[in-house]
Formats: structure tokens, sequence, C-alpha cells
């Protein structure tokens, strides 16, 4: 599906997330087409003349009640305002370095008698200018513009009545408690449904970098596979799961380590860097991640029981802050499975992806089914659900019935931009 500049309805994405999350419905496929922005290099607004790729213009009673903090949050990047759901991301494509015109060298030869500035004189054999350029040669570093729009909106309602429920209680005090009761349910209603929101650019993050991962250079890593390359041994996942856990359980803390290492480097590592030629020469979008700008999202169930070993050594050297980098998944789809396996660890979802040979969004062909699903690592800009309108509207009293309904609107978008760093950890089996 193309970018869409149209809100999208989402009470039914929303309503199936939520149920998953909450066992009121089994493993099911995702389809989150029109829900989130992977990003689009194809703009529908006019362009500048000098690269043709910025766009031109452009936020004793017991009421059983408590309240609920919705997971997911790590997540929460931005506050964009009803009027900013248009989002532009300029990038810039990497440079080599150019031969020096300072020196005679064994290229070059910039200094002799007679010569001007700029290029001078032709070699017999090529044919080319024996100097470089002068001074006014032009170089631009040349921009790459990616556009995200994601606008989903739903809606809560709830019933207040002014003056019939009163007689079912004995006192005031217990018509408060059970009034309290009731909005707070109403609270936990809108706080899960956040987290489904969250849950939703989560999954659809996971499988668009199964789903790319052929473009994405790395970025997904089927540890089973990669451990028995390591040792020369041939396990199966479930097997490393269970009979050679401990072993796994090293070679996954060395192996994320290693990962963290690698994503605060300059290169074009787990990410699609959107090669382009230009002047002859293929360059890319190099992406780094400071260890500051790491977020890990980890099934928390597989390391429960080596909690207290793993997460210190992941999370050390003050490099990584376990309390504002770190999230523990407890499912990442559903709570229960049509099939056998851990339902909490698979994933069957449909992820809007963006094509890289158009440039343009749009929706996998097929849906990404993992089995396994260890963790998530990213930079905090590849992952972001950003809040744009979030408004309470009450109603006057209803003259004959002597009820009022408050409505409670909600609009999100979702920004999952495949150009910055991420890294899928897996298990294939």
């Amino acid at each position: 599906m193309a970018l869409s500049f149209t809100v999208k309805d989402a009470h039914t994405i929303m309503t199936l997330m939520g149920r998953m999350a909450t066992g009121n419905e089994t493993l099911t496929v995702v389809d989150a087409t029109g829900f989130v922005s992977t990003g689009t290099t194809i703009k529908q607004m006019g362009t500048e003349t000098v690269f043709n790729t910025l766009s031109t213009v452009f936020n004793r009673l017991i009421v059983a009640s408590r309240a609920y903090k919705r997971n997911l949050y790590l997540m929460d990047a931005m506050d964009t305002g009803v009027y900013s759901a248009l989002i532009r991301k300029i990038s810039f494509y990497s440079d080599d370095p150019m031969p020096t015109g300072a020196s005679n060298t064994d290229l070059f030869t910039n200094f002799a008698e007679g010569f001007t500035a700029g290029q001078n004189g032709v070699d017999a054999i090529t044919g080319d200018p024996v100097s470089t350029k002068s001074q006014w040669e032009q170089h631009r570093k040349v921009p790459l513009e990616m556009s995200f729009f994601s606008q989903a909106e739903w809606q809560y309602g709830i019933t207040l009545d002014e003056d019939r429920i009163e007689i079912a209680f004995r006192n005031e005090e217990e018509f408060n408690r059970y009034f309290a009761g009731y909005l707070e349910e109403h609270a936990n209603d809108i706080e899960t449904t956040h987290e489904a929101w969250n849950r939703l650019a989560l999954l659809n993050k996971v499988a668009s970098i199964y789903a790319m991962r052929s473009d994405m250079n790395g970025a997904a890593i089927d540890l089973v596979a990669a451990y028995n390359s390591k040792y020369g041994t041939s396990y199966t996942g479930d097997q490393l799961r269970t009979t050679y856990r401990k072993e796994f359980l090293g070679f996954f803390v060395a192996t994320v380590r290693q990962l963290s290492d690698y994503m605060a480097e300059r290169n074009n590592l787990y990410h699609w860097d959107v090669p382009k030629t230009i002047n002859g020469v293929t360059q890319s979008i190099l992406r780094h991640t400071p260890y500051d700008k790491q977020r890990f999202y980890l099934y928390n169930r597989f390391f429960i029981d080596a909690e207290s070993e793993v997460l210190p050594e992941i999370f050390h050297d003050d490099k990584l802050d376990i309390k504002k980098q770190y999230q523990p998944v407890t499912f990442w789809q559903s709570i229960k499975s049509a099939t056998s396996g851990d339902a909490r660890a698979q994933i069957n979802f449909k992820p809007v992806i963006t094509n890289t040979s158009t440039g343009a969004q749009e929706t996998a062909a097929n849906a990404v089914v993992l089995p396994y699903v260890l963790g998530l690592i990213c930079d905090v800009d590849a992952l972001m659900t950003n809040f744009e309108l979030e408004r309470v509207d009450t109603t006057a009293p209803e003259a004959r019935k002597h009820y009022r309904n408050t409505w409670n609107t909600f609009r999100r978008g979702a920004v999952l931009d495949p150009t910055e760093k991420s890294i899928l950890l897996y298990m294939a089996s």
C-alpha cells in the first residue's frame, strides 16, 4: 500500500491486538497495512531543482478494579501534535576521499612548468588529464529524504448516569467507591489499547526486518544457525532452549554485547543503506548508534530463570542503562496459540515495508511467521510511536433520561525507519 495521507480508523485492529493480549483470541495473522509508516522516498509534493530529492514545502463493598500501567512504553518517543503527522527525515550519502592536488603523486602531476589551475595535459595511453581539477569543482552532499505519515484513530465512550444507580448502595461512601472503580476500569481499557498500539508498532518492526532481510545487511540473525556455525554442532532451537540452555545463554550474552559494539560503529550494517550510484560510484547511507541511543526489547520468559546473570552481563561498564534502554517483553503478539510451542514467543504478522526498488511503502506479500523471537536491538529513531491527538468531550445531560456521555478520542502514529540500525534475534526452530 502506498503512503496515504488519510486518517485510518483503528478500532478493529486495536480490538484484535487487545484480545490477543488478554487471551480472548488465539494467535491470528495481523495485517498492519495503513497503520504504521516505514517511510517512502516517493513524495507527492514538488521538489527543489538542485538535488531533486527535497520537497519544496511542508506535527464492605469490594470494587474489583486496579489501575493498570501499560508495558512497551520505551518507544513512546514524541508528541508531535495534530498538525505534525507528516514527518520529513533527511539523511546524506557518504563520500569517498578524493585524490590530492597539493602534491605530485603516483596518480597525478599537479606541479609542472606551464601548468595552470585545474586539469592539464592528457595521458598518452588513457587520454585522461594528468592533473586534478581546480578548486571550483563542485561537491555537494547528496541528500535522501524519507517521508513518514501515520495517523490511526479510535474512540472510547462511557455513560455516566446522573441519579438512577444511587439506590443500589447503602450510602454515599459505597457509591463513591463504585464510581471510582467504574472510571478506573474505563481508564484501564484505554491503557490496554495504548499498549496494543505500541505492540503493533513493535511487531511491525520485528516482521519488517525479517521481510526486508536481504536488503538490511545482516539485521536478521537466526541464533540457532549462528550457534551451530560457531561450535560446529547441529542442535535444534528446542535443544538450545532446554538441554543446552546454559551454553546457549553464554553465547547469547556474548553475541548481544558484540552486536552492541558493532552498532556503535559507523557503517552500512544492520540497516537498509539505500545504495545509490553517484558519479559512477555506489554510495550508501551510513549510520551509527551510540550506546545511549540503543534500545533492547528482550523476551523475558526465556531469561527469567537466569535474569540475574544475563542482564548484568549485557548492561555493563556504564555503556548501557538498564532502566532507560531495556524493555522486557512478556509476549510478542498473543498469549494463546492455535498451534504447538510457546505462543508468547511466536509471531504471525503481515508487515508494512519499504520497497527497496521503488522507494514506495507497501504491504509485504506474505505474512512473517516465526516460531521463537528472542529480541530486538534498535536505534531509538528506528521505532517510535507518537501521540498526535488526545481529547475528552462530554455531552450535556440527556434531559429525558438523565445521563451524560464522555468520549475519548485518540490519534496515534508509528514511525519505523528501516534506514536506522536494527537487529532481530530469532530462533528458526
